[in-house]
């Protein structure tokens, strides 16, 4: 009886020490996007959108950043010279909304200053509306990437509860299909976020840009109305 009882502690001491000797399962990332299923592909396509937007316009957002602070004064001193052919040539060789406002607007002096101020508002609307270009892509990502998430999580909850009616229910297989399904709703709402910090940030630059042209605006409008030297 001694004997049996030794036997049975060391097999039970045996069994544990195998159980602690065995790896812990990890959870690979790539394994569970592959789980999310096929709704995993328009969620794919939509961080890929988001990704090309957002640089393509931070891009063209920084481009559009003024190189030269003195570009206002150099204005003011060709037109206070009479040199209008040479402030029309600063304006063409610098790549900033501004420039082409102003310009619009020196080839308007001579003419009433709410015709000039209303054809360089004309051209800063439009200089405004090619920053926002595609930028409304964003918020559209940030609106529907989640609602894919959750259709996953739904789609592939109806799934599981299906094999559970016709297999029969076993607590292992519906844990790990449990989290396997919520992975399209984590990644739908990481790609939403993702894309609405996106669309705030370069909003607030071309806001920014905004501000700036209607300053250089008011300047030029000031410099046209400086009495004659």
């Amino acid at each position: 009886m001694a004997l049996h009882t030794l036997l049975l502690q060391a097999d039970t001491a045996l069994h544990a020490a195998s159980q602690l000797a065995q790896p812990e399962e990890k959870i690979s990332l790539l394994k569970l996007l592959f789980a999310g299923g096929v709704l995993m592909i328009p969620l794919l396509l939509c961080s890929v959108a988001m990704v090309y937007v957002f640089v393509e316009r931070l891009l063209a957002i920084r481009r559009s950043l003024p190189d030269d602070p003195r570009f206002i004064m150099r204005v003011r001193e060709l037109v206070s010279e009479g040199n209008m052919q040479g402030a029309k040539s600063l304006c063409r060789s610098t790549p900033t909304p501004e420039a082409r406002m102003i310009e619009k607007g020196i080839s308007r002096i001579g003419k009433p200053i709410d015709q000039i101020e209303r054809s360089m508002e004309s051209t800063g609307k439009l200089a405004l509306y090619q920053l926002e270009k595609n930028l409304s892509i964003l918020s559209t990502i940030a609106s529907i990437a989640p609602m894919f998430g959750f259709l996953g999580t739904i789609f592939g909850m109806m799934i599981l509860f299906f094999d559970i009616q016709h297999m029969g229910f076993e607590l292992n297989s519906f844990a790990g299909g449990i989290y396997t399904k919520m992975v399209t709703s984590a990644v739908g709402l990481i790609i939403g976020l993702i894309s609405y910090i996106a669309y705030r940030y370069l909003n607030a630059q071309i806001n920014r840009t905004a501000n700036r042209m209607e300053a250089a605006a008011g300047e030029f409008l000031d410099i046209l109305q400086e009495p004659a030297k």
